[in-house]
């Protein structure tokens, strides 16, 4: 029977609990005093995590960190486990620590080690990267598309594992579908996450490429970049300016966005007005019936 495992809220150690069995052992690496149990073990010894979601990490914040642990060590060990050939371990959480440890010259760093599988690898660094927002969007969607492919979880499970909307998921993982070159604008920071799903909403790659070079060099904000993209999909527009947001209403589009993590238009008027939300697959769909339905 598989094990079941707590999600996002009850933290890392819910996930991997540290079972007797994985306690540290007479032979086991050397337990520091005052480490509350965490083991000293070479750096020479762990291996980075082979399903770490994230693909860069901040040289200088790297260094800054180095030069706090050179003068007050590493606070917070790392969690390993360990590897098939004795003696070795591959991190599971906590590679930026690890990098600076090496920055700074340690030889050993303290660890926790614990029982984990492959999935739980990826799931653990996920979790730990979404908690401190150190993740990008095509980094985060990468980690979900590995869960999906390769350990076949649904949107609705990984959204319990990571403490995310299902529709928020499913979002995520539609940026994939984007072209190399508006991947590549997101991921040098050209255009945000809100320019890259908008662009999605256009059928073709060859329409969103088009797109993308018109907002990069008219420098568009999100709210024009919609505007181009009902333009170029051939949507009537409206001959007469529009007024300028009323900004409680953009705050509470804002907060009716994030809610329902999908885009939400708010008309208001004297005598009432309309919410319109925006869905852009039937999974999506369903998800946000789910969450009507469930108000009720």
């Amino acid at each position: 029977m598989q094990r079941k495992r707590p999600g996002l809220g009850k933290g890392l150690d819910a996930l991997i609990p540290m079972d007797d069995a994985s306690s540290p052992s007479p032979s086991s690496p050397h337990i520091s005093p005052g480490s509350s149990g965490a083991a000293e073990i070479p750096v020479a010894q762990i291996s980075p995590n082979p399903r770490q979601p994230r693909a860069q990490f901040d040289a200088e914040g790297i260094t800054e960190l180095a030069s706090s642990i050179k003068e007050h060590g590493v606070i917070q060990p790392l969690i390993v486990t360990q590897a098939d050939i004795p003696g070795s371990y591959t991190l599971i959480a906590g590679e930026r620590r690890l990098l600076a440890s090496k920055e700074a010259g340690l030889e050993v760093v303290p660890v926790v080690i614990r029982e984990a599988s492959d999935q739980e690898r990826l799931e653990i660094a996920l979790i730990e990267n979404v908690q401190r927002a150190d993740l990008s969007a095509l980094e985060t969607a990468e980690a979900y598309r590995q869960l999906v492919e390769d350990f076949k979880l649904a949107h609705g499970e990984i959204a319990k594992r990571v403490g995310k909307s299902r529709v928020a998921i499913t979002n995520t993982l539609r940026l994939l579908n984007l072209p190399p070159s508006v991947k590549q604008a997101l991921a040098q920071g050209k255009i945000t996450e809100g320019h890259a799903r908008t662009l999605l909403s256009l059928s073709t790659s060859q329409a969103q490429a088009a797109a993308l070079q018109t907002i990069i060099t008219k420098e568009l904000n999100v709210r024009q970049t919609e505007a181009l993209v009902r333009k170029l999909s051939g949507e009537k527009t409206e001959s007469q300016p529009k007024p300028s947001p009323v900004p409680e209403i953009t705050e509470l589009e804002e907060k009716l966005r994030t809610s329902l993590g999908t885009k939400v238009t708010l008309k208001h008027g004297q005598k009432g007005g309309t919410i319109t939300v925006h869905y852009y697959s039937d999974e999506e769909l369903d998800s946000l019936i789910e969450k009507f339905m469930a108000a009720e």
